[in-house]
């Protein structure tokens, strides 16, 4: 859910002991059944559960997931696991995630054989995670009581140096700070559960680094993401440094996010969206565009998900910002594919997709000419198509994706029943995926999602665009959204409203906390520092603090989860900023030796404010 700042790791755990009292001699005895693996009982009542159990129908059963890995870790044997209620219904991210890759495999092995590759053993979708977060000095970190408590700075006046010389990204990691050696601890730590972290390197905002991980399952790749983030938070410190996870700790400075990439493999490795694979397993020339015919489809039908799936509280101050694309649920698929699929869609064109490439040509004699593909990188678009896989580059950088790749799977799942369905009643495939194109051609743009212009175009084109992450989580108790959970059995519609309340709760209360955090540095910090320099608005300062309580008073009197997030969302977009633009210019007038805050010109240089280690100078 996206709790970063708020609490450590994001897997509910309880750790037993092996062993046991022998009853005749009173000795210690190691105690491990194999039983222990597949089942357990917790009461797990005081979980986030969206009224689908109570403190007096609390019981909770784990489940041995075997999708996933076993990890080891100091002493401890960590079983990944389902987590249902005694009637079974999802208390997890997982079980829906498991749910979905079964209704995956189902409908796509169906629509292959038709396409001419009889799978056995059923599809498996595979992601890569790319995980982007900050490193601060952890004594500065300590003086600011809104990233202590919340993830983020609801505060701070911008440093006179930003990201204006793009000097951070892909730098030289110094050996002079200490995030060079955190995250090579980082990188030991997570090799040593079996956790290969192939990449390290410096983001765009000063003290912004990112981990990339190499692909595969999504099961395993997200209990693998799940351990990242909490052994990230957990190194930190041993350096003097603190890791902020959540997707917007600083204003006017790029986010972090965790940029999802998405196919889907046959257990041999035949990959669906790579479209030399699909050719040589098919022997089809049309089997690739019909694969692809109902991905586009099912981003057009159900962008909506798709932005519900990223609605964590931090993407509020991320989306959009020129570092993750807008709100508004579009694909670039690049020239030669566009090319492609529309002369295959107008019926124009025979033959199998073959991905152009071109030579670049340096005119040296030391570098020779080389090849690259014929597509750039559109780092604008949310759903971008990547040669061989789909990349989610919205999704929030402390989320769990489970949620994510389990809306993609079950609408990708839901498009394939339907091909599959019209095959069997005697349609051509070929086809079914010209129409399918033609009705949903609108959803696909390769051009700038950040121009002004382009987003309303593809507002006015009837794109989903969906800019309140509150209203985003709303859609998810949609008749259309629950009537396809429901019909892939992937979640109820108990388990969507349970997970619409639970999403609306966790957004107010970060609000809450925000609030009330800001309130604490108002009193406590502002005033006081500008009563000592005897400048500032102290006045203002007075009346925001009686706005933010009015605002928390207005949410507590709002009856349902999502009249209290749609309060939350106008105090801390509208109400909170405003606000903040007063803090702001109280810092800028406050002595600098009376102001007790750490500033962003102490929180985001690294570089500039540490000394190197001592051995250094030798």
């Amino acid at each position: 859910m996206a709790s970063s700042g708020v609490r450590h790791g994001q897997t509910g755990q309880v750790q037993n002991m092996m062993m046991k009292f022998n009853n005749d001699t009173n000795e210690v005895e190691f105690d491990f059944k194999g039983k222990d693996l597949i089942k357990g009982e917790t009461d797990g009542s005081s979980y986030p559960n969206g009224g689908l159990r109570a403190t007096h129908t609390a019981g909770g059963y784990l489940a041995l997931d075997t999708s996933s890995p076993i990890f080891l870790r100091g002493d401890t044997i960590f079983v990944p696991s389902a987590f249902v209620s005694y009637y079974g219904a999802a208390l997890d991210e997982k079980t829906p995630l498991l749910r979905a890759n079964a209704a995956l495999s189902k409908q796509g092995t169906r629509l292959l054989k038709h396409l001419g590759l009889e799978v056995k053993d059923g599809l498996r979708a595979n992601i890569g995670l790319e995980q982007e977060m900050f490193l601060v000095p952890r004594e500065e970190f300590y003086r600011r009581p809104d990233l202590q408590l919340t993830g983020r700075t609801v505060i701070g006046r911008n440093a006179p140096r930003g990201q204006e010389m793009c000097d951070h990204y892909m730098a030289p990691l110094s050996s002079a700070t200490a995030a060079l050696a955190c995250m090579q601890e980082i990188q030991e730590e997570c090799w040593k559960m079996g956790i290969p972290l192939k990449t390290r390197h410096r983001e765009v905002a000063p003290n912004q680094f990112e981990f990339a991980p190499l692909f595969g399952s999504n099961t395993t790749q997200i209990d693998q993401n799940l351990w990242v983030m909490q052994i990230i938070e957990e190194v930190a410190p041993r350096h003097g440094l603190a890791a902020l996870l959540q997707e917007k700790p600083f204003n006017d400075v790029n986010g972090s996010g965790k940029h999802n990439n998405w196919s889907i493999a046959t257990p041999d490795g035949v990959n669906l969206l790579n479209p030399h694979n699909v050719l040589d397993a098919t022997g089809n020339d049309d089997a690739f565009p019909i694969i692809m015919a109902a991905v586009v489809a099912a981003l057009d039908e159900h962008g909506d998900l798709l932005r519900m799936s990223i609605a964590s509280p931090g993407n509020d101050f991320r989306l959009g910002a020129c570092e993750a694309p807008p709100a508004i649920v579009s694909t670039y698929l690049g020239d030669d594919m566009t090319f492609f699929l529309e002369h295959f869609k107008d019926g124009k064109g025979k033959g199998a997709y073959k991905p152009g490439v071109k030579t670049l040509d340096l005119g040296t004699r030391e570098v020779l000419p080389f090849e690259v593909p014929a597509e750039d990188r559109n780092r604008t678009s949310p759903f971008p198509y990547g040669g061989a896989r789909f990349e989610f580059r919205a999704v929030g950088s402390s989320q769990n994706v489970s949620m994510v790749n389990t809306v993609l799977n079950t609408i990708t799942a839901e498009k394939f029943a339907e091909f599959a369905d019209r095959i069997e009643a005697g349609e051509s495939p070929a086809h079914i995926a010209q129409e399918t194109l033609k009705k949903h051609w609108k959803v696909i743009f390769n051009g700038d999602n950040y121009c002004a212009d382009a987003q309303q175009e593809l507002t006015e084109r009837g794109i989903w665009r969906i800019d309140s992450g509150v209203e985003a989580i709303h859609r998810l108790t949609a008749d259309k959204n629950i009537a396809l959970f429901e019909k892939m059995n992937v979640l109820t519609k108990e388990e969507c409203m349970a997970r619409s309340d639970i999403m609306h709760d966790h957004y107010t209360g970060t609000v809450e906390m925000e609030a009330l955090v800001l309130i604490d540095m108002i009193n406590g910090h502002i005033v006081p520092s500008c009563k000592a320099g005897e400048v500032g608005p102290v006045a203002e300062l007075h009346e925001a603090v009686t706005t933010l309580k009015s605002g928390l008073a207005a949410i507590h009197a709002a009856e349902t989860s999502y009249e209290k997030a749609q309060l939350a969302r106008v105090l801390r977009l509208e109400t909170m900023i405003d606000i903040r633009v007063t803090c702001d210019a109280a810092e800028e007038v406050v002595p600098a030796n009376l102001w007790t805050l750490a500033t962003y010109k102490e929180l985001l240089f690294l570089d500039s404010h540490s000394d190197a280690p001592a051995e250094m100078y030798e």
